[in-house]
């Protein structure tokens, strides 16, 4: 029995601020590597916006494949698993592992079959780009790969131990951004620069590090089975349900989950069925599919940046509640969502704004061969806000058990998506897809934290979650913004950009703390926190003592 809770200590030894920073460090190598590819195909000769185009429009096919298959599953598996652990049935927890990935191993090969067997068919009459069936054929298998690795994540994540999904993410990121500019320069020199192999090739080394991705989970499980499997004999707690009462658990809580990702994915498969449909007949195919390209190549990567260093909390939330709601410990719940909340919101406010306010110089800086769009960011950037924030109640929803509520909050979204992308997109072109979205992900939102107040029945402090954190990224914006309009005629405008959102980083952490944003709890809750807040008051008490010193010398 000891050496099973030397286990558990060891596999939950990371607490819920710490797996989100690691989580949240992931996220930050994903993004910047996975940028370095997305910047080297826009601006690579022979890909840029009519590649972007369609290697996008076949990663929205693929996107709904995968989140039938498995997008649901890591955070499925994960309140299960936290669920059964947290009361000490380490057996029960194992069991649901083991017919999750029997079950969700055939639902991906079923996937990745229709994928592959249908590709022709999707890209000439679904999508109407006839040139995105190579990609969708080298995008097949990976829906299989990551059904299977999803089980995997979700059993680690269920046991608090986030640092493999996280290492296994990154690793995945690294390896497709090596195999994306490898295999398209090999393909660029023997095509004589093929748009369309390129694409294909693009989307191949997606399969290729995915793959390398799964043989890094399944190494590390085989390394631990010998520990974990101890564990498991020597739990005393289980109750063994049968095949069937495990498989029908799953899907409760993995079906709701999946709808949700899936009626949240389909805002961009809305963009990528509708957009070129619509615009081609007012501005000629070519124009439509640029217009697209850049929409879904640069503007959707650039505002999805802090939709990915935001997920940690969701990630995170749905075991952390569902432990502590098995243990009966709301308040540790109540804490921990409306921390998260807060932090969600003093991410995205600033992005949302910054974006906003320089969208020509970031395009300009990330994009110089292909710099167009600055608009479209600007009108886009205003999804961050509700984008982000309905993830983290997205997450504290899961763990409480209500999954039905996002499901309808999305699918409402995606009702609103459609109906205004075909009012909006012929009379605004790309920009009324633009706001169409931002009416979707704000209803969407209002839904979803209406149904955390009425579960929780915790209340937010408007000047707390809203007033001080409006006033902070102002303060951000203007520092920033007045920097770079005195020097933009001294300074390189690239090099200006950087130094401008750098101090402006610097003005909003101090505008944070002298509004006293976060409290002396939820700075302990931060890792490493507790230390550097006794520091500074042991500075500030220094300072005050001084004077009297000084004075006390004299006499």
């Amino acid at each position: 029995m000891k050496e099973g809770n030397k286990i558990k200590n060891k596999e939950r030894k990371n607490g819920f601020m710490e797996g989100v920073i690691i989580l949240m460090l992931s996220q930050v190598i994903i993004k910047i590597v996975g940028l370095i590819y997305k910047l080297y195909l826009t601006n690579r000769e022979g890909f840029g916006d009519r590649g972007n185009a369609i290697y996008s429009s076949a990663f929205q096919i693929y996107a709904l494949f995968l989140t039938v298959s498995s997008i649901g599953v890591p955070n499925a598996i994960s309140k299960l698993v936290s669920s059964k652990v947290a009361v000490g049935d380490n057996k029960g927890a194992y069991r649901i592992f083991k017919i999750a990935f029997a079950m969700f191993g055939l639902l991906g090969f079923v996937g990745s079959s229709m994928l592959f067997f249908g590709a022709n068919y999707i890209a000439n009459v679904y999508l109407q780009i006839p040139e995105a069936e190579l990609t969708i054929l080298a995008l097949s298998p990976s829906v299989f790969l990551v059904a299977i690795a999803s089980v995997l994540r979700g059993y680690f994540n269920g046991r608090e131990n986030l640092s493999v999904t996280a290492n296994s993410q990154s690793l995945e990121q690294i390896f497709k951004t090596i195999f994306t500019i490898f295999i398209v320069e090999q393909i660029a020199s023997l095509s004589c620069n093929n748009t369309v192999l390129m694409a294909g090739g693009a989307t191949l080394a997606t399969t290729l590090a995915t793959l390398f991705s799964l043989v890094y989970l399944y190494k590390y499980f085989m390394k631990r089975k010998k520990e974990v499997w101890q564990e498991v004999i020597s739990s005393k707690v289980h109750k063994k349900d049968s095949v069937m009462k495990v498989i029908k658990s799953i899907l409760i809580v993995s079906v709701p989950i999946a709808l949700c990702a899936l009626f949240s994915a389909t805002t961009k498969t809305i963009d990528a069925l509708t957009v070129v449909r619509i615009l081609k007949n007012i501005v000629g195919e070519t124009e439509a599919t640029l217009q697209y390209g850049i929409l879904s190549g640069k503007v959707d990567t650039l505002i999805t940046l802090p939709f990915s260093f935001n997920i940690a909390f969701a990630t995170a939330l749905v075991p952390t509640v569902s432990a502590a709601i098995a243990k009966k410990e709301m308040y540790i719940a109540e804490r921990r969502i409306k921390f998260s909340m807060l932090v969600t919101i003093l991410i995205g406010l600033p992005c949302t704004i910054c974006m906003c306010m320089f969208s020509n110089q970031i395009l300009n800086l990330l994009f110089p061969n292909a710099s167009s769009g600055a608009e479209m960011l600007a009108y886009a950037s205003w999804t961050i806000i509700f984008v982000v924030l309905t993830q983290t109640i997205n997450g504290a929803l899961q763990g409480l058990g209500k999954v039905n509520t996002p499901v309808v909050a999305f699918a409402i979204g995606a009702v609103i998506k459609l109906v205004f992308n075909i009012l909006l997109i012929p009379i605004l072109g790309v920009k009324g897809a633009i706001i169409s979205s931002i009416l979707s992900h704000f209803v969407s939102f209002i839904i979803c934290f209406i149904s955390l107040k009425k579960n929780l029945n915790i209340s937010f402090d408007l000047s707390k979650f809203l007033l001080k954190p409006i006033i902070a990224s102002i303060n951000m914006a203007l520092v920033s913004y007045y920097i770079y309009i005195k020097l933009h005629l001294v300074i390189s405008s690239k090099i200006l950009l950087i130094f401008s959102l750098l101090i402006g980083i610097i003005v909003y952490v101090i505008s944070i703390l002298m509004l006293k944003i976060l409290s002396e709890e939820e700075i302990f809750m931060i890792p490493y926190g507790q230390k550097a807040y006794k520091r500074i008051k042991m500075r500030k008490n220094d300072q005050r003592l001084k004077p009297s010193r000084i004075k006390g010398l004299r006499k």
